[in-house]
């Protein structure tokens, strides 16, 4: 059904990396979520009454406050579809992050919630009414719910958002919660064990263990959280694609949310070639991120002695000394400085991110190992570190 109403409301509908056609998809997927959940939470509550059960009628409210949740992400996606202005000349697209994390916390207060009212019914249970009517009504609850957890699982990967996903894990932590109930409810109306209180307190579980992994997922992004692999490989290719880079290095990924993304990095130019021609071909490949990649890309130019065999043999010596010690370690701007008594190597040494050694030891260390090219060699080395997972 979504995807219907997609291709018929959203124009362009394909073009996901377009912040208005994720704003569309984000404000659909809210409306029909907030439409269900009501639906959802006047069906629960007429069973509720009719069974005079704890649990679905904790379960009613949690789809109510389901329709909440959509409230606020639609909120949220149109904050983020705002263009940017002079205080946010980057946009507004961390506005969905928020969105997904005020969810996360709305689901986690309805766990605790439902646990608390659990808790009582186990202690001091009370009688239910059962009924095919009731059971009826949470089955067809079951299958509404593993549908909208389907459908806002699709699009959230289809546009990357983590408010559609935390919506999406919520959808179906409700389903297996109405799952539960509905066991319940099918328990007492055959063997009239009350086990009201205990489903209530199993749901109250689940939803607080969704609501805990929702928070985990929506804060990293807000916190600042390493760029996916598979994105930094892509943006590596369409770079190194040009024959007059050499090398690329201090990449550094700045999300402001989905769509909303800064690269910066270092192209590794050769040192003898024409500045006009090279500074063009850095032009174009800034464009190219731009369009292949929806993102705006600042490339420093680092032109390199590609030339000179000596400094390039010296190079690849400690290159190989060093992945001797970690094989993640790579080194940039290198440059050899000769004397009448030692000679200088200095250079830029690529650590992980998960490296034992603080920077003064990982510094000490690297001078120690250049020390087995000769006595002679010292070296002059700076700390970076990659953050790619």
């Amino acid at each position: 059904m979504v995807t219907f109403l997609a291709k018929l409301w959203i124009k362009n509908y394909r073009d996901t990396e377009n912040p208005s056609v994720r704003e569309a998809y984000g404000i659909l997927c809210s409306i029909v979520g907030i439409v269900l959940n009501l639906l959802l939470f006047a069906g629960k509550y007429l069973a509720g009454i009719l069974s005079g059960s704890l649990a679905i009628m904790a379960d009613a409210l949690n789809n109510l406050s389901d329709a909440g949740s959509s409230v606020v992400t639609l909120i949220g996606f149109r904050f983020a579809g705002r263009r940017p202005d002079r205080d946010h000349p980057f946009g507004h697209g961390r506005y969905e992050y928020i969105a997904g994390l005020v969810v996360s916390f709305l689901i986690l207060l309805m766990g605790i919630e439902l646990g608390k009212s659990s808790i009582d019914k186990i202690f001091h249970p009370e009688s239910m009414e059962g009924g095919w009517l009731v059971i009826l009504i949470l089955a067809v609850s079951i299958a509404v719910k593993f549908y909208m957890h389907r459908y806002n699982r699709k699009i959230g990967e289809r546009i990357d958002s983590s408010a559609m996903k935390a919506t999406a894990m919520d959808s179906l932590s409700d389903s297996v919660a109405t799952a539960v109930v509905l066991v319940c409810t099918i328990l007492y109306q055959v063997t009239e064990w009350n086990l009201d209180g205990w489903g209530g307190g199993l749901v109250a579980l689940f939803i607080i263990y969704t609501g805990i992994s929702s928070i985990r997922d929506t804060l990293s992004p807000l916190l600042g959280q390493a760029p996916d692999p598979e994105y930094v490989h892509q943006i590596e290719c369409i770079v190194k694609a040009h024959p007059e880079i050499l090398g690329i290095h201090d990449m550094v990924v700045h999300d402001y949310g989905p769509g909303h993304r800064l690269i910066s990095l270092h192209g590794e130019v050769s040192g003898d070639g024409d500045i006009y021609v090279l500074h063009d071909v850095i032009d174009r490949i800034e464009q190219e991120l731009h369009e292949k990649m929806g993102c705006e890309a600042v490339i420093h130019m680092d032109p390199i002695a590609a030339d000179d065999d000596h400094v390039n043999a010296m190079r690849d010596k400690t290159q190989k000394l060093l992945q001797q010690w970690d094989s993640r370690i790579s080194i940039h701007d290198f440059r050899m400085v000769e004397g009448p008594t030692h000679t200088n190597l200095i250079f830029d040494a690529v650590v992980p991110q998960d490296l034992a050694e603080t920077e003064e030891e990982a510094k000490d260390r690297i001078r120690q190992i250049i020390k087995q090219l000769g006595e002679e060699y010292q070296a002059v080395v700076r700390i970076d570190r990659f953050y790619v997972k």
